[in-house]
């Protein structure tokens, strides 16, 4: 049996790789320190759900976000709230002072929550 093994220049690799689209980026900004559902992602950044879903499932299988289901609806957070930092980190670096890090209404005013 052949032992494969994943150098952790691979793994930061991997990581950052799944962080990169800018998409993906939005999502993790709009999640911020607390936790969301699909419906307040398709309020906060204006996308589908199908599209934001797509980048939910590639945050998990990266070990990004993790989910829990109450009711019909799936809660999304990071795994790691030092997440944010690190982007602010690279905010810096590139110069950018307003980085915004959004926040998630008390009561989601879309349609899905309110119906």
């Amino acid at each position: 049996m052949t032992n494969i093994s994943t150098s952790p220049i691979e793994k930061i690799s991997d990581f950052l790789q799944a962080i990169a689209p800018s998409a993906r980026l939005e999502i993790l900004l709009a999640i911020g320190t607390e936790e969301t559902c699909v419906c307040h992602l398709e309020t906060r950044l204006g996308y589908r759900q199908a599209y934001i879903s797509q980048h939910l499932m590639a945050l998990r299988k990266a070990d990004i976000i993790e989910s829990r289901r109450k009711g019909r609806f799936i809660y999304h957070r990071l795994k790691n709230p030092d997440l944010l930092n690190l982007i602010q980190q690279v905010a810096t670096i590139k110069g950018i002072t307003n980085i915004d890090l959004p926040t998630m209404p008390e009561e989601c005013s879309c349609p899905k929550c309110i119906s």
